[in-house]
């Protein structure tokens, strides 16, 4: 099924098996599918507003406030990416055992505390405590990337994904703009800087919490409804649409947001196949494979020391664990490189880095449903990630190593490092879905939890380097290149593996 401009207003068709849209009606917040692809990436782009606050301001007003050195800089930054991993840890799980719409909620509200009380640090010690329980906010990507999953259908799911985690990330970006005006325009009416940013935290504490309660009273957790009758809703369907002991369809009743004929419920079998219900049962068989399943200890142990599941985990080390560690230095890197930009001019400029998820990202979420949906080759899904990461190291190999201060040698390989390592981004959460589907919170968890490792190690790599940007950087690109070549030959799912394919 091609993209068609309409596909962006009109309720999507559904596959009748699982209630999945097969398009993503991104204008059509009166859609059920629609207004779930709203909350979620815009509930993860409003937990930015808080959980990346403090980089734009530490550079120069926090940090003179607080008499701050450059390592108490770094090690609140590493702090923060250490909260976001252990949330993200616990809340694929959590996902798996109490569905994503209440995990995404949980995650909100929880960071909110801590952003209405950061007006109360006056010292590195509170920093660190606040910046560490604000972290929370980091594990709502996680739900937003099982819920996105929920709800769309294997030919667009990677768009789906890369879409709301590209706006959500863009987040980043925009806070970088919203704090420090915040900041500017309470200094402009008079306060003194020491009041004017405690007080800009009140603003993301309040958007935050209100799209909280907003995606929990507006939004259901399935496309069938309760997440505790997805089973049942689930073997319902496949009662209604097929007959799988005569191996024949049954007449399909089209849903109230779509429509579906079976001979595209049978899109990629064998016609032959499927008159003899051997495509039937295969179908019914992947269809039950890919409901998710609550998680236990065991399992969950199985699913994320699996190959498949470690392969995605490394992948996002590299690329989204690069992205948030440059990401809380780019700041200060301009300042350092371009001391004419000063405080704003400075975080300006690194916030396009952040804003150009709202493009890169889906691109590599596009990209590989392209390719799945003309080849059905997972193979070449996974080679699209390895191929994004090499060359995503390339640039980091020639940022760290030039060290420019000419501003537009310095924002051009910038933009070039943010495409491919955005594009990576989107394609390893395209991928993900298909990695043991019936525990998808927990590989989504993990696959998070990872990429905000990498932002630690990456992070500590920056601050033993102090000022060295440039050398942390390309460190970076090396560690990149080497771990995606040495991945490069693990099969995408496992062999064997019921539903994902």
């Amino acid at each position: 099924m091609g993209f068609k401009a309409q596909h962006l207003w009109q309720a999507p068709e559904v596959n009748p098996l699982n209630s999945k849209a097969r398009s993503i009606p991104g204008l059509n917040p009166i859609n059920k599918y629609g207004r779930v692809f709203f909350f979620s990436w815009f509930g993860f782009m409003i937990a930015f507003l808080s959980w990346y606050a403090f980089p734009p301001l530490l550079t120069v007003t926090i940090k003179k406030d607080l008499k701050l050195s450059q390592n108490e800089i770094a090690n609140s930054n590493i702090i923060a990416l250490t909260a976001t991993l252990l949330v993200r840890v616990i809340a694929g799980p959590a996902c798996d055992r109490f569905g994503p719409r209440y995990t995404f909620a949980g995650c909100l509200l929880l960071g909110a505390i801590p952003t209405a009380l950061a007006g109360t640090i006056h010292s590195a010690t509170g920093l660190y405590v606040i910046r560490f329980f604000i972290g929370i906010l980091g594990g709502s990507f996680v739900p937003c990337q099982v819920w996105s999953t929920g709800f769309f259908d294997k030919n667009v799911v990677g768009t789906s994904n890369a879409l709301t985690a590209g706006f959500g990330n863009a987040g980043g970006g925009i806070t970088y703009f919203v704090m420090p005006a915040i900041f500017d325009s309470l200094v402009r009416r008079g306060e003194r800087p020491h009041k004017a940013w405690r007080v800009s935290f009140v603003v993301p504490f309040i958007i935050i919490t209100a799209v909280a309660v907003a995606l929990l009273l507006l939004c259901q957790d399935t496309p069938n409804g309760k997440w505790s009758e997805r089973q049942v809703k689930t073997e319902q369907n496949i009662a209604q649409v097929v007959d799988v002991p005569g191996g024949a369809i049954g007449d399909h009743k089209p849903s109230v947001s779509g429509s579906e004929s079976p001979s595209s419920v049978h899109k990629g079998i064998d016609d032959k196949e499927a008159q003899t219900g051997t495509g039937t049962i295969a179908i019914v068989e992947e269809t039950k494979g890919e409901v998710i399943q609550k998680p236990t200890f065991r399992e969950a142990f199985k699913v994320a020391s699996s190959p498949q599941t470690l392969v995605v985990m490394f992948c996002y080390f590299c690329s989204f664990g690069a992205e948030l560690a440059i990401n809380s230095i780019l700041g200060s890197y301009y300042a350092k490189n371009f001391p004419k930009l000063g405080q704003t001019g400075s975080g300006n400029w690194a916030a396009m880095f952040g804003l150009l998820n709202v493009l890169f990202r889906p691109l590599g979420g596009i990209g590989s449903d392209l390719i799945y949906r003309n080849t059905k080759n997972l193979w070449l899904k996974k080679s699209l990630i390895h191929f994004l990461a090499v060359l995503t190291g390339c640039f980091q190999l020639a940022i760290g190593l030039k060290d420019s201060h000419n501003t537009h040698t310095m924002f051009g390989l910038i933009a070039g490092m943010a495409f491919f390592l955005e594009a990576g981004n989107g394609a390893v959460f395209s991928l993900v879905p298909h990695v043991h589907p019936y525990a998808n919170g927990i590989v989504s968890g993990f696959t998070g939890a990872t990429g905000n490792l990498g932002g630690i190690i990456f992070a500590i790599i920056f601050r033993y380097h102090g000022k060295n940007y440039g050398k942390a950087i390309w460190i970076i690109g090396c560690i990149t290149i080497a771990i995606n070549l040495a991945i490069v030959w693990i099969r995408p799912i496992p062999k064997n593996q019921i539903g994902g394919h």
